[in-house]
């Protein structure tokens, strides 16, 4: 497949709707950072991230180039704020996930469609998954305390939930956009609470904001294609 049959696959099955308003939202959050002199590293991840959300949601592999570069500014602005444990989720996590997630999804794309298949989890797997993401915050919660970090227990929680929210999006499953609204959530307070200390980060408030509303609106969409078995 050459480059312009990958972007013609990209650009096809999208929604009226969303072809306006995706756009438009990401035109206002650059706008509004841009209003609100945010640094560049925190406007160019809230964008890309954002690209890489809704991407993501439609089932279309480049949300993962998206990825790495949002991961690479978001890894310099959570090093700025002295938020080790998303530093370390982004650059030694992430980053090097987003190649594996490309990778998996090549196997299972729609023969019609460049938009993955997908997945649910069973009931059994669902304990496991969750039992295992409130011991590991747990954990995570006490050595980031240690290390000094600015708020351990926040961001011990999303930086477990997002390893294993982005293992179940390496592996197609609904279950992913459970945690992820959980992470988006904890991390509109994390960056506000940040941005009142002095931090230029409103577009990555915005950014989080946005991945927050976009992650319920995949989360009805991925029910019901399951559902209808689409």
């Amino acid at each position: 497949m050459n480059i312009l049959e990958f972007a013609k696959g990209e650009l096809s099955g999208w929604g009226k709707y969303e072809r306006i308003i995706f756009p438009l939202e990401i035109l206002l959050i650059t706008l509004i950072a841009i209003y609100m002199k945010d640094k560049t590293a925190a406007l160019i991840s809230a964008i890309c991230g954002i690209c890489a959300t809704i991407t993501a949601g439609k089932g279309k592999i480049s949300c993962y180039m998206f990825g790495m570069i949002s991961n690479i500014c978001y890894s310099y602005i959570s090093f700025k704020n002295a938020f080790w444990g998303n530093l370390c989720l982004n650059m030694l996590y992430y980053f090097p996930m987003q190649f594996v997630g490309i990778s998996k999804w090549k196997k299972h794309l729609k023969h019609d469609k460049q938009e993955i298949y997908k997945t649910a989890l069973s009931k059994k797997e669902r304990i496991l998954y969750f039992s295992g993401a409130f011991l590991l915050s747990l954990i995570g919660y006490f050595l980031l305390k240690h290390f000094g970090d600015s708020n351990p227990l926040i961001d011990s929680v999303t930086t477990v939930l997002s390893i294993i929210a982005f293992i179940l999006t390496v592996k197609r499953c609904i279950e992913q956009w459970y945690l992820w609204t959980v992470v988006n959530g904890l991390c509109v307070i994390m960056w506000t609470v940040a941005y009142f200390n002095g931090s230029q980060c409103f577009a990555t408030i915005l950014m989080w904001s946005t991945y927050f509303v976009l992650g319920l609106y995949f989360l009805h969409n991925w029910n019901k294609e399951i559902k209808n078995g689409v």
